[in-house]
């Protein structure tokens, strides 16, 4: 139930008032903390990681969220119908039709789009089905440069015996004689002059609208089965750690004709042994040698394209960082590349040979430096214990 679930905004951790800029580094956090590879097998972490992705899902899309910060979680219900007023109100008015409020009342008949004679939506029609959600996990290299996977699932598909009427063959679904086929009855409260009516599903027909006397044998008349499905989902070029695809309809089947639900891919992407991303720039850190850094070197350096050919400068400090342009990773839908930035830092070696160590003690004195630490003859104490 959409009332079971945490607010969106405490489940990343934001105020209402909280930035684009500030929703996406919340929601980077907490995926981060509950991704599914540092939990491996932990059932409450995989859950607050889907739980996560949710919000972030609504709280990222500015129509979604427009719609949540009204509504609630009925304002990203898939049947979604602002036009009911459901929960407006609050206290006795909650989920009342104001059609039957005012008709209730013989004075306000004429009051045009309030009137108690104006069309009211039918509950048992059209309804969408469920959508589905399934986690898959991408290199580095399939995350940046997009790729195809083929994912499993079980879903419900329309009943290939009955087409989804979940009727015997031969037979067709009769309109329910209680709520003449709206799905809907009325319920009047209170008494005399102050009394209202308001609407709640049939329990004839469970809202549906429709009774079904023979039902069909495949589905036992629910319409729907429940089928193993194999689907290829391409994955764009450019899609970072939890966001997700939407497949649309590839989820559950609709009920009484509706379409079928989304299937959301939600993408975790593994974290890559010598890159870092952030958004589109990709970051590297470049160790090289004091001679290289002091005089400049031509190095070959690892992007996600493979290696290149670069220029260290001479003269570059340690911590130095350098922009290789388009280098980064492709935009996603279309956008443009991003870079890479290079972090440079100098390698100390740790074990030098004698003519190693004495190359630097020259250098130092060249310098005009005192001995290396640990006073002089440093090296010559090493030499002798050998």
């Amino acid at each position: 139930m959409a009332d079971q679930k945490r607010d969106f905004y405490e489940v990343l951790g934001v105020s209402k008032t909280a930035s684009d800029d500030e929703i996406k580094k919340a929601y980077r956090k907490k995926a981060k903390e509950y991704h599914p590879d540092l939990h491996p097998g932990d059932k409450d972490a995989e859950a607050k990681f889907k739980e996560v992705n949710e919000a972030y899902e609504v709280l990222s899309d500015t129509d979604k969220k427009a719609r949540y910060d009204q509504f609630g979680m009925a304002g990203v219900d898939p049947n979604f119908n602002p036009g009911g007023f459901g929960g407006g109100f609050g206290g006795g008015f909650d989920g009342m039709d104001l059609g039957d409020l005012f008709g209730a009342f013989s004075g306000f008949g004429g009051f045009g789009g309030f009137g108690g004679g104006g069309p009211r939506r039918q509950q048992g029609g059209p309804q969408k089905g469920e959508s589905l959600r399934v986690a898959l996990t991408l290199t580095f290299e399939e995350a940046a440069f997009g790729c195809e996977k083929e994912i499993n699932l079980t879903r419900s598909d329309p009943c290939p015996d009955c087409g989804g009427s979940g009727c015997a063959h031969g037979t067709k679904p009769e309109t329910c004689p209680d709520c003449g086929g709206q799905g809907v009855v009325r319920v009047q409260r209170g008494g005399g002059s102050f009394s209202f009516v308001s609407t709640a599903p049939c329990p004839k027909c469970h809202g549906t609208g429709q009774l079904i006397k023979d039902p069909c044998p495949g589905c036992h008349g629910e319409g729907a089965v429940r089928k193993q499905k194999r689907l290829t989902v391409t994955i764009p070029a450019g899609i970072d750690d939890g966001q997700a695809v939407s497949l649309r309809g590839q989820g559950n089947a609709g009920k009484n004709g509706g379409p079928a639900g989304d299937l959301i891919v939600g993408v975790s992407v593994r974290p890559h042994p010598k890159f870092q991303r952030d958004g589109s720039t990709v970051y590297l850190t470049q160790a090289v040698s004091f001679p290289q850094a002091a005089l400049g070197a031509e190095l070959e350096i690892d992007t996600i394209d493979g290696k290149v050919k670069w220029t260290l400068p001479a003269g570059t400090k340690t911590g130095s960082v350098f922009r290789l342009r388009g280098k980064g990773i492709p935009g996603l839908h279309g956008r443009p590349r991003g870079d890479q930035l290079v972090t440079v830092v100098i390698d100390t070696p740790q074990r030098l040979t004698d003519a190693q160590k004495e190359a630097l003690e020259a250098y130092a004195k060249a310098m005009g430096e005192d001995a290396p630490p640990g006073g002089k003859g440093f090296f010559d104490k090493r030499k002798k214990k050998k």
